[in-house]
């Protein structure tokens, strides 16, 4: 997933949603990006059914992970964990 263009700022949103929900503005700023990055990259989060927004005005919508991505977590971790160690020996 980080080997993707944009796979590493997508799998930055999905850990920190994963422990905290936010808005775009709050992970724009958590993760030191632009608003509009962040918003390009929770779309296409969005779209491929990984994370679920919840709130019915732009700037107060929460992303929250979806069930799926909740129930699969585990993998997520094990595959972007054995990407870094790759990336590490590399």
């Amino acid at each position: 997933m980080t080997r993707t263009k944009g796979g590493k700022t997508r799998t930055q949103i999905i850990k920190t949603l994963k422990t905290n929900p936010q808005n775009t503005n709050q992970l724009a700023t958590q993760l030191k990006k632009d608003y509009k990055t962040i918003s390009h990259h929770l779309g296409v989060l969005e779209k491929n059914k990984l994370v679920i927004p919840i709130g019915d005005h732009h700037y107060s919508t929460a992303y929250f992970l979806s069930q799926t991505m909740e129930e699969n977590y585990r993998i997520f971790e094990e595959i972007t964990d054995k990407e870094n160690r790759h990336l590490k020996l590399a």
